[in-house]
């Protein structure tokens, strides 16, 4: 942009060039800015980075169907060791399909992001999806003293569909459900009880300290199908996990958790799963993942993964190239292997 600026007449003399004005993104677009140290929502705002809305929610309230929202980082004081936070309860309503929502920060870390905590309604989540086709990317979610989890996929395949979403690029933390030591009941990622919510992309966040990361609360509406979870780090460390990924009800057919790291054994007090992964009746595969190895005392034990292990996998799920750390006096000199079922 530097030297735009020497060929670009309006640049030069200080004129500003905004997203919309680039041959990117989606032509039909109306973008939205947020800028909660800066911005008013008041009428008439929230338009241009000139006069930008305090609140994601005002934001998400002016969209149409497939506008773009621009989230900014708040400032930090010095000395900071915590991120300031919009907090909010935000809800993309059914009419907002093919809504993005877009931070604005440095790089995938708790400061380096935009980040939301829970608002006035503690027991919901901090960001719910009730509209197809959403993209949600480069934000942090803080579940510090709510039991709403993160982002909700809030689909009951009628008045509500969550189908089509993405997030990427994001950071979870704190997020945990309605029971604070079970990955059933909510947290950085989840689907309602009805399930529903197919054709889910989840790729390249970090979790981190939630009780559970993604997990699928039930399917009594139909199961959720076509989901991809992919280049993800999950939570740690192991006393405040219960579960990475948990799969209630039904399943997930098309189930595809792949190239993701998971950081830790799960083991938190009084937890009811601790497990890597629970794919109750999911059909799909796992594969090219990284499982950190169960230690105590320095004595590493064996993973076990299976039908009728901790760690739940179905014959209808394929299993490829996952690796973790050897257990003791096992193939010597080796530092991992692959995992098998058992």
């Amino acid at each position: 942009m530097g030297r735009a600026r020497s060929f670009i007449p309006a640049l030069k003399f200080g004129h500003k060039i905004y997203p919309e004005d680039l041959a990117i993104g989606n032509p039909w677009a109306n973008y939205w800015y947020v800028d909660g140290d800066n911005g008013s929502d008041a009428a008439g705002n929230g338009g241009s980075v000139d006069k930008p809305l305090d609140s994601l929610e005002q934001a998400v309230s002016n969209a149409a169907r497939g506008d773009i929202i621009y989230v900014r980082t708040l400032a930090m004081g010095t000395g900071a060791t915590d991120p300031e936070s919009y907090t909010e309860n935000g809800v993309i309503t059914a009419d907002k399909d093919c809504l993005s929502i877009i931070g604005v920060g440095t790089g995938r870390t708790q400061g380096g992001l935009p980040q939301l905590k829970v608002g006035t309604t503690t027991t919901q989540a901090i960001i719910t999806v009730r509209a197809p086709g959403c993209y949600i990317a480069n934000l942090g979610l803080n579940g510090s003293g709510a039991t709403g989890g993160g982002i909700l996929l809030d689909d009951d395949g009628s008045t509500k569909t969550a189908f089509g979403t993405t997030i990427e690029n994001c950071h979870f933390k704190n997020c945990v459900g309605t029971t604070a030591t079970n990955a059933a009941t909510g947290g950085g990622i989840q689907w309602a009880s009805a399930g529903n919510a197919w054709q889910v992309l989840i790729r390249g966040n970090r979790f981190y300290k939630n009780v559970g990361d993604v997990t699928v609360m039930g399917t009594s509406g139909s199961v959720p199908q076509d989901v991809v979870i992919e280049d993800n780090i999950f939570s740690g460390p192991a006393a405040s996990v219960d579960c990475n990924i948990y799969v209630g009800g039904g399943g997930v057919n098309g189930l595809i958790v792949d190239n993701n790291i998971f950081t830790c054994n799960p083991n938190i007090g009084s937890g009811t799963n601790a497990s890597f992964i629970v794919l109750t009746s999911c059909v799909g595969i796992l594969s090219n993942n990284m499982f950190a190895a169960q230690t105590a005392e320095g004595v590493t034990t064996e993973i076990k993964f299976g039908a009728a292990q901790e760690n739940l996998v179905p014959t209808t799920m394929f299993m490829a190239n996952n690796y973790g750390e050897m257990p003791t006096g096992v193939g010597a000199g080796l530092i991992s292997g692959e995992i098998f079922r058992t």
